[in-house]
């Protein structure tokens, strides 16, 4: 994630162009590989998340994380500050997507696609300071099975997959798609939850059934 804009720069530096070339967009850049075929997600950046949540998620596992809501607390502390800092040198970090005014707008305005170290710092420290808050919420509280942050907590990748697509097609079926506004957003995150709730369920309890094969990772 550090480096990620400096490896971005590199593929499109040896492409020659504006896009990276097929291994470039494949790997650090996203784009075009060939026709019909389009990543948005490249692979290095992204893997990084994942490796990181189940880094964490080992060392929870082995105790090697005694405090976490103290770990939560700082890991996003630093990471909102060494955003603000980054965004506001407006330089290296913003993936070439950078600030053009001093508006909240401007300073939330930053690139995903491929992400750039201060989304990544802003994602990721609102991540931790939501799951420091939540840590201290359940210590002393006993979460059921059914929990929808358990279960949802449980089948992330399982839910994003689905929920892209449930959302694209509803848009598209009414006529929405990229053109509604903050209320009908809100409405289609509740609905979209509520509708994939049981399926999650079920995808957990056959993860559960199943402790030891790749389900674990979806």
């Amino acid at each position: 994630m550090v480096f990620s804009e400096v490896f971005a720069g590199l593929a499109l530096w040896i492409s020659g162009g504006e896009r990276a070339g097929p291994v470039g967009a494949f790997l650090f850049t996203g784009g075009v590989i060939t026709d019909g075929v389009f990543v948005l997600y490249p692979l290095l950046p992204w893997l990084a998340y994942m490796v990181l949540g189940w880094s964490i998620g080992n060392m929870l596992m082995t105790n090697r994380i005694r405090r976490p809501v103290r770990f939560y607390s700082i890991a996003g502390f630093i990471s909102i500050i060494m955003f603000l800092i980054l965004r506001g040198l407006n330089g290296y970090g913003n993936m070439v997507l950078y600030r053009y005014g001093s508006s909240l707008v401007q300073w939330l305005h930053v690139s995903k696609y491929p992400p750039s170290l201060t989304f990544s710092l802003l994602e990721l420290g609102l991540m931790f300071l939501l799951l420091a808050v939540l840590t201290r919420f359940y210590e002393n509280r006993k979460a059921l099975p059914w929990n929808p942050m358990i279960v949802f907590g449980q089948t992330p990748l399982f839910f994003y997959i689905l929920h892209m697509h449930l959302l694209a097609a509803a848009a598209k079926l009414t006529g929405l798609y990229k053109s509604a506004g903050l209320l009908e957003t809100g409405l289609a995150t509740v609905t979209v939850l509520i509708v994939l709730y049981p399926l999650c369920i079920q995808f957990l309890s056959f993860k559960r059934a199943h402790p030891d094969s790749l389900l674990r990772y979806i």
